[in-house]
């Protein structure tokens, strides 16, 4: 007995797997793919049929800076203040008769920056011998192909040796 749910075959046809074809071109630089398939687009390549798959994927994470107690009380503090706002707002939606709005959104601002500064600073200080520095972190590929179905691939080399006109 099959279970033929409408909602999981949906489900099912939007996971993720890698496109079928052929590989058209491969590019160092997630730039160099974008531009190739920019020119495509302007020769009227049928440029949805074609993927930019990225392969060998490397983990990079970039130090951003040193970490202090003043820039953590300073980053807490403005994500806090970001949350009163959004809660100031949400009373201001739901009681918008209440007269006193500007005093609302302040002390809503002043409580969140308040408890968000006291939260990062004590995160902060239970964790301060493991981490002394802000980084972010991004997934980048060490190679990019262009993929398109078996039928595109003459056309789609054919577009991109031809020279760039500039």
């Amino acid at each position: 007995m099959s279970n033929q749910n409408p909602a999981s075959a949906r489900r099912m046809s939007q996971m993720p797997e890698l496109p079928a074809g052929e590989i058209v071109s491969t590019y160092d630089r997630y730039a160099d793919a974008m531009q190739a398939v920019d020119r495509l687009a302007r020769a009227d390549f049928p440029v949805k049929q074609i993927a930019i798959v990225g392969n060998d994927m490397r983990s990079v994470e970039r130090v951003t800076g040193k970490l202090s107690y003043g820039r953590v009380a300073l980053m807490g503090a403005f994500s806090g203040a970001y949350l009163g706002l959004f809660l100031g707002l949400l009373l201001f939606i739901f009681q918008p008769e209440n007269a006193a709005i500007g005093g609302v959104f302040i002390s809503a601002i002043a409580i969140g920056a308040g408890f968000g500064m006291l939260f990062a600073v004590l995160s902060y200080a239970m964790n301060r011998n493991r981490r002394d520095f802000s980084s972010v972190m991004q997934f980048v590929a060490t190679r990019y192909d262009l993929v398109a179905p078996h039928e595109l691939i003459a056309d789609a080399r054919g577009i991109l040796s031809r020279p760039v006109d500039g």
